[in-house]
């Protein structure tokens, strides 16, 4: 075809008019927040929810732009999942794991107990089948999610008293949210679920016992160690945790592919950002927390942490059964962690057991 009978043919008909079209179109959207203002890793700072934010608007060219509305300044805490689903918004950052009462499966997309770290969550979800179970949970909803953030493993919490054995957990009043909170429940623990901000004033003034909410640097910026004195970790009720990115199904499918892609990469990049932030300022927090302000930072006796694994097992078992499909995600998430766990035991345990001393934190 010679020029001119081509631009005579495409005179007549324009390639993908429609597509261009759609493509040039603008959105301007909204997202609430679980966490209250000023929030790190929650609300701002390297990979937060307003990062994402500011990475969609710099990778689009402003063609996307979401404005951010901390706990409190748009809806309540723990309201972003019905007000995405009616359209009150288009997007809500949280934890899964809050919707437990809604979706009991939704938790598993948060943490397990005794599941996996960030290396192994993040490999569930993005190449093991994880995120096909979460679309296949929430799409009757009109929900989409995608993980944008992990702070990796958490402490196991902060008590007014020591733990010493598995009868101290007894009529304990803990602020704990997610699968864990069924296994303390099972100890006779009075399980709490209080939003960030409400826990230091329950501990304060002696409403809750004992509290867990992230790791050092989030809780001494909740001021939780003016509260209680002893700290402890193992991470067995949180080896990870995953921030939800959950967005209204309608208007995810408003968007043009491009806009849908810079999404999702804006999340992916945001899940690696807030881990390695996490990683790179705990353990100067913590070092703060036991050398200036007298907190007393231990690990949870072995014999303790055996009967907690046996409970767990029991307690999981048990609330899946409830549930089809939480039947088929505990299935799936326990089939990925036991094979995760034998490339585990060659490749981290190992190294870890070199580098690491029998006394830890004592």
């Amino acid at each position: 075809m010679d020029r001119r009978k081509f631009l005579a043919v495409t005179a007549v008909a324009p390639l993908a008019a429609p597509s261009i079209a759609r493509a040039q179109t603008s959105f301007a959207w909204k997202m609430t927040n679980a966490y209250g203002p000023g929030s790190p890793f929650y609300v701002e700072g390297p990979g937060s929810p307003k990062d994402f934010c500011d990475k969609v608007a710099a990778m689009s060219g402003g063609r996307m732009t979401i404005q951010h509305f901390a706990a409190g300044e748009l809806i309540p805490a723990l309201e972003g999942f019905d007000a995405v689903r009616g359209g009150a918004v288009e997007m809500n950052a949280a934890n899964a794991y809050f919707w437990a009462g809604k979706l009991p499966a939704a938790q598993y997309f948060t943490t397990v107990p005794f599941g996996m770290n960030f290396q192994g969550m993040t490999a569930w979800l993005y190449h093991g089948g994880g995120m096909a179970l979460w679309d296949e949970l929430y799409e009757p909803l009109g929900l989409k999610a995608l993980p944008m953030g992990n702070t990796g493993v958490q402490m196991t919490g902060w008590f007014k008293k020591p733990i010493e054995s598995i009868a101290d957990f007894k009529d304990l009043k803990m602020r704990i949210p997610g699968l864990a909170g069924k296994v303390y429940a099972a100890l006779g623990v009075d399980v709490k679920l209080l939003p960030g901000g409400e826990i230091f004033p329950a501990l304060e003034r002696g409403v809750i016992d004992a509290a867990e909410f992230v790791g050092p640097y989030q809780d001494r910026r909740l001021g939780l160690q003016k509260a209680a004195k002893y700290y402890y970790t193992t991470g067995w009720h949180e080896p990870s945790n995953v921030t939800e990115l959950l967005i209204n199904q309608k208007a995810w499918e408003s968007l043009p592919a491009d806009l849908q892609a810079i999404v999702k990469n804006a999340a992916q990049a945001c899940n690696l950002d807030s881990h390695s932030w996490c990683e790179a300022n705990n353990a100067a927090a913590l070092r703060d927390l036991v050398e200036n302000e007298g907190v007393i930072a231990q690990t949870l006796p072995d014999d303790v942490v055996n009967k907690l694994k046996g409970i767990t097992n029991d307690t999981l078992e048990a609330e899946a059964a409830k549930d089809p499909l939480t039947k088929k995600v505990h299935d799936a998430f326990m089939a990925f962690r036991d094979t995760h766990r034998e490339w585990a035991a060659v490749s981290e345990k190992p190294y870890h057991g070199i580098i690491s001393s029998k006394d830890g934190m004592s």
